[in-house]
């Protein structure tokens, strides 16, 4: 499995330079007992308070580009503090990373309170995606209603001879993504919308739009 390691201390005194390396050296041990591969090992010197960190970014880079399979930090502090570590463990969840610490010698177990946090965030974070998508339904049933047929948005480009090519809003289906809806949920809801589209066209063209 490949891991990355991610150290951090709360300041940029010369003192804290040593707890940085002792924190990289316990992990490279971790990473060794769990026979796990670094890819790489992100040190920064920031507080866990904060959440906008260049070493959070490329962490989350990494797993968003499934390059890395797994995180080691030190203890679950080293993530972050307050508001923002529970942010973070909620963004890694999703992204079903899991996290190995030193501190538990193996993968972490967050604690009753944390557990329940996320839970209530889960919950919210679906109730605000439903609440979303009834919106938009909503709209396009009122548009509807006012002579709007969806039905009309088909064109001729980009296929052979005889064959329609389906349109529909990518900017939306773009939005959406990056709401970490996924193209399961993003077709349903366009198809609520009333575009008879797959997931896999909405799939392909969300690459070809990433890939212009």
């Amino acid at each position: 499995m490949n891991a990355l390691i991610y150290c951090r201390v709360s300041t940029d005194k010369k003192t804290q330079e040593t707890s940085l390396a002792r924190q990289k050296q316990e992990l490279f041990k971790l990473a060794a007992k769990h026979n796990f591969t670094v890819i790489d090992c992100i040190e920064e010197q920031e507080s866990g308070y904060e959440i906008e960190r260049e070493g959070i970014f490329k962490m989350l880079d990494y797993f968003s580009a499934n390059k890395a399979d797994c995180l080691l930090i030190q203890d679950e502090t080293r993530l972050g503090r307050g508001n923002t570590k529970i942010a973070l463990f909620h963004q890694l969840n999703k992204l079903n990373i899991p996290i190995y610490t030193v501190m538990n010698d193996g993968e972490l177990e967050l604690t009753e309170s944390d557990s329940m946090v996320l839970q209530i965030v889960g919950i919210v974070e679906e109730y605000q995606r439903k609440i979303h998508n009834m919106k938009i339904k909503r709209g396009m049933k009122k548009a509807i209603r006012e002579g709007y047929n969806p039905s009309e948005n088909l064109s001729n480009t980009n296929h052979a001879p005889g064959r329609d090519r389906i349109t529909f809003p990518i900017e939306e289906v773009v939005r959406l993504r990056q709401n970490n809806l996924t193209f399961d949920e993003i077709t349903r809801t366009l198809n609520g919308l009333g575009y008879n589209v797959s997931k896999a066209t909405v799939h392909r063209r969300y690459k070809e739009f990433q890939n212009t």
